[in-house]
């Protein structure tokens, strides 16, 4: 698509509901405002986040087109933008207005971090924006994660949870345990960074943490406070099974000396552009020095309803991004 064209071909949600309403739509090319930048995308990160706008758990207005994180080249710049310029390769987080799953993207460029010279595949870029920034953000903003603490990390096969393991490793945890679904997963959790893989079954069993990190909700959550030390803290940031929450007696933390947080990346990043900058170059950095690994598998943008079907089949593990264009 050349820079004259006004049309672009994009994935949109026209209505609520299951994967099948994920329709591809021609939509304008958007323009970047002051702040901002507009990128030619090359992939498109594909989360549970873009799951629950399709399902109506978040409020969008309609047609939408999701996408929280892309990789690709700048296309044009807004006014004030200083620090990037056009046909600059990078990764970025459209989850503030979403936008992702489309040729082209507009996003602040407070959330935007250079990619020159990394040496970092377009595929694997589209991963990093928001799984491994939540990842160090999690561990480090919200939960506070000391040098040798203990910590439990559910779904730990999954996109986030993938990162979360070799997170707390790179911050100093002291041991990293996973949980996971079934048996299937945890070779494959395994090489993420954790000390020790379990069945989520087996979580009675594991002994005490600082830190638990729940995206999975439901009994997972309920099992995760249980198992809090002193002081422990159990940060919330997600409900993947789709369980009814639980409810958490504050006289119960105030009698345990327990704290129970939650993290939402999408509120933190439009509360604070410069630290969630911050975290995804981190991100970046660990992935080009390959500190930080990423399992990419990825399908072209015409096949996003079968990415979600995936996703909430509970099967996949690392991360899923579809193929926009090759930059």
């Amino acid at each position: 698509m050349d820079n004259s064209s006004r049309q672009m071909k994009a994935v949109t949600i026209p209505e609520f509901g299951d994967a099948e309403v994920l329709r591809v739509a021609t939509v304008p090319v958007p323009e970047p405002g002051p702040g901002q930048v507009a990128i030619d995308v090359a992939y498109a990160g594909a989360n549970f986040a873009e799951v629950l706008y399709r399902r109506g758990v978040v409020d969008v207005p309609l047609p939408f087109v999701p996408g929280i994180e892309v990789s690709g080249r700048i296309r044009a710049v807004g006014e004030g933008v200083g620090d990037l310029t056009v046909g600059q390769p990078v990764a970025a987080l459209s989850i503030v207005d979403g936008g992702g799953y489309a040729e082209v993207v507009v996003t602040s460029a407070d959330l935007v971090v250079p990619l020159d010279g990394l040496g970092i595949g377009m595929d694997v870029a589209a991963a990093l924006p928001s799984n491994s920034t939540t990842a160090f953000l999690v561990l480090d903003r919200v939960a506070r994660i000391e040098p040798g603490e203990r910590v439990l990390v559910h779904a730990a096969a999954g996109g986030v949870g993938s990162q979360l393991g070799q997170a707390a490793r790179l911050l100093g945890a002291g041991h990293v345990v996973g949980t996971v679904g079934s048996a299937a997963k945890i070779e494959t959790a395994r090489r993420f960074g954790y000390h020790e893989v379990i069945t989520r079954d087996r979580i009675a069993d594991a002994g005490e943490f600082d830190v638990v990190v729940d995206m999975v909700g439901g009994p997972a959550r309920r099992a995760g406070l249980d198992r809090l030390a002193p002081m422990g803290r159990l940060v919330v940031m997600g409900n993947a099974s789709g369980a009814e929450d639980i409810g958490i007696p504050a006289n119960e933390l105030w009698f345990t000396n327990r704290t129970v947080s939650g993290f939402n990346l999408a509120a933190f990043s439009a509360a604070f552009p410069e630290e969630t900058h911050r975290a995804l170059r981190r991100a970046v950095a660990a992935a080009a020095t390959g500190d930080l690994r990423t399992r990419v598998e990825t399908l072209p943008l015409e096949q996003a309803a079968e990415a979600h079907r995936r996703i909430e089949s509970g099967t996949t593990t690392g991360k899923l991004a579809l193929e926009v264009a090759a930059l």
